[in-house]
């Protein structure tokens, strides 16, 4: 089993990649809705969570409000490295599981994770191959803004919380450039696929 990491700056196109390189076969899991499984109510990172952040980061119903603990976290390093040190050792717990179960199903699977901080955490290491993606700088502005229906200043504080795009590049064994579009990102992955293919055989 070839295991790859995928990582990349917000709003830089990684779930498409995500879903493309699924399309193409390979096995594929995203570190965020991990995340978002560990923290529903009854898993222990939730219990931890209320107990640091305080009730006021639920929802009516008692499940945690993500965009409630973001705005917290994006605006103070010391609760967003709590958070972290909260919900990413139970992501990797799962994603080591996950591992486990495709390699006892499919050995020769290519298995793709999606995670932004991968390498800031040092996660990427435990990965066979790196791809890291990237697109223009105010490209990446202007997705977000769209996305995320923010002010531009609003989503660059947002991207200045990630390590820039130019220091991921650097760990990158491969790197997929979405600035020109669906149907050239769609290209360089099938590119890219072909050469994973090749690798493991």
């Amino acid at each position: 089993m070839l295991k790859i990491g995928l990582t990349g700056g917000i709003a830089t196109g990684k779930s498409y990649i995500l879903k493309l390189l699924g399309e193409l076969g390979c096995e594929t899991i995203d570190a965020d809705f991990v995340a978002h499984q560990v923290i529903e109510p009854g898993r222990p990172a939730y219990y931890e969570i209320v107990d640091y952040f305080g009730r006021e980061v639920l929802n009516d119903d008692g499940m945690i409000d993500r965009a409630k603990l973001g705005a917290i976290v994006f605006t103070d390093e010391g609760k967003r490295k709590k958070l972290n040190s909260i919900v990413h050792p139970r992501v990797f717990e799962a994603q080591a599981q996950w591992f486990a179960e495709i390699e006892q199903r499919n050995p020769e699977a290519i298995a793709v994770v999606d995670a932004s901080l991968m390498i800031e955490t040092g996660s990427y290491r435990r990965f066979d191959k790196l791809i890291v993606v990237y697109c223009k700088d105010d490209l990446q502005i202007e997705r977000l803004m769209a996305r995320n229906n923010l002010t531009s200043e609003e989503a660059l504080a947002r991207i200045s919380t990630q390590m820039p795009s130019a220091e991921k590049l650097k760990f990158a064994d491969y790197a997929i450039d979405t600035s020109n579009g669906f149907e050239d990102t769609r290209r360089q992955v099938e590119s890219l696929y072909a050469k994973l293919r090749s690798e493991k055989n």
